[in-house]
């Protein structure tokens, strides 16, 4: 079985969707912080969360080649 050029890839893109999304997060401290301690929670759980959706779609192509599951 010859490797694959998807894998190495895809763990490129996951490291770079990670640090897109803490600097995306991060260059919000600044509004953020200025929220309610409660809202504050609630969006840096929400933000801690969403990053992965993407991840899901990323893994399935990494593995199979394809984006999507083939409807039947």
């Amino acid at each position: 079985m010859t490797p694959s050029w998807r894998k190495p890839v895809g763990a490129f893109a996951i490291i770079a969707l990670i640090v897109i999304w803490c600097v995306a997060v991060a260059s919000l401290s600044a509004i953020v912080g200025e929220w309610p301690v409660l809202v504050q929670l609630v969006f840096y759980v929400v933000a801690g969360i969403v990053w992965i959706f993407p991840l899901k779609p990323l893994l399935r192509w990494m593995e199979t080649g394809r984006w999507w599951l083939p409807r039947d």
